[in-house]
């Protein structure tokens, strides 16, 4: 048999010189994972140890074992239960708003048929998520400023308000504030997920549902939103195992010393014990208890989804 004929029994991508290029691409990905997501899994040691920063990298295996004295700090400490709260409360606030918004300006943007202003609405809501939560709170917090910021000066002329409103430093705004500062920055990179999964749906359904007489809005109810209801699970099984997880970021230019009582949530709890106060111990604790409520989390959420939607994760 001829070399031309043996060459013909691979399938392409299927010989040893091409599986093995493959594979050295995928090297550094592997090592970037290995040395940053697998190698810190080690610290997770110190939330049962009696660790001290001077003992270095060594203390994490030869520090004493104090078994679950952190965590029992940590649940008596008084600051976790309100820190509990306002972890949730700002999620739950951010997720019931932020979702079907996201959705709805999807579904919106969808049935735009102007190429051009389609990209220029693509482009003006892409834009926010690539600015730096510094630059992007600091100008919502010059516009909800009480020194000549323009919303108190918009409801000052118009009579709702007699004097400024401290936006920033009363704690019952906080919640809102993040949320609708959250909605804003990531409207349009979340829709992204959405318009592909709208993108999928088969065409012949629209031209069908038109024949039959059915307007756009109909098209989108009865079309659209079942055919992407595994994309829209998806999102929300993801948003709820995700409920502990802050933007630490946006809450921490945010955060002052007014607003604190709204405003401490779990991520700046671990910043302030872990890097502030060099209790990495508790700060360790705060986050493996975190990521066994968010795995718990991912499992109902995924389960729940199967059995009302038949569609989930896994």
């Amino acid at each position: 048999m001829s070399k031309s004929n043996k060459k013909k029994k691979y399938r392409y991508g299927m010989d040893r010189r091409t599986q093995f290029q493959l594979q050295a691409m995928m090297l550094p990905a592997t090592l970037l994972v290995l040395l940053f997501c697998i190698v810190p899994l080690f610290g997770i040691l110190i939330a049962f140890k009696d660790y001290r920063p001077v003992s270095g990298v060594a203390g994490i295996f030869t520090s004493p074992w104090n078994n679950f004295k952190n965590f029992e700090i940590l649940f008596r400490n008084y600051d976790f239960w309100p820190m509990l709260k306002n972890t949730l409360g700002i999620n739950l606030l951010n997720n019931l708003i932020s979702i079907p918004v996201t959705l709805f300006f999807a579904l919106m943007l969808n049935e735009v048929l102007n190429a051009r202003f389609k990209s220029l609405i693509q482009t003006v809501t892409y834009m926010p998520h690539f600015l730096s939560w510094v630059v992007f709170g600091g100008l919502f917090m010059t516009l909800l400023s009480t020194d000549n910021g323009f919303v108190n000066t918009i409801l000052m002329n118009l009579g709702i308000i007699r004097e400024p409103i401290g936006f920033m430093s009363e704690p019952k705004y906080f919640w809102a504030i993040s949320a609708v500062t959250s909605l804003l920055k990531e409207l349009g990179w979340g829709a992204i997920l959405y318009i592909a999964a709208i993108a999928g749906v088969d065409q012949e359904l629209y031209e069908a549902a038109m024949m039959d007489g059915a307007g756009r809005f109909k098209r989108m109810w009865y079309i659209t939103i079942p055919s992407i209801k595994s994309t829209v699970m998806i999102m929300v099984i993801f948003a709820i195992s995700g409920m502990l997880n802050n933007n630490f970021t946006q809450i921490y230019v945010f955060q002052n010393s007014l607003n604190i009582s709204a405003s401490q949530v779990i991520d700046t709890y671990v910043y302030e014990y872990g890097l502030g106060q060099l209790q990495f111990g508790m700060a360790q604790a705060v986050t493996l208890t975190k990521s066994v409520i968010a795995i718990v989390l991912l499992l109902g959420a995924n389960k729940l989804s199967n059995r009302i939607t038949d569609s989930g994760l896994f």
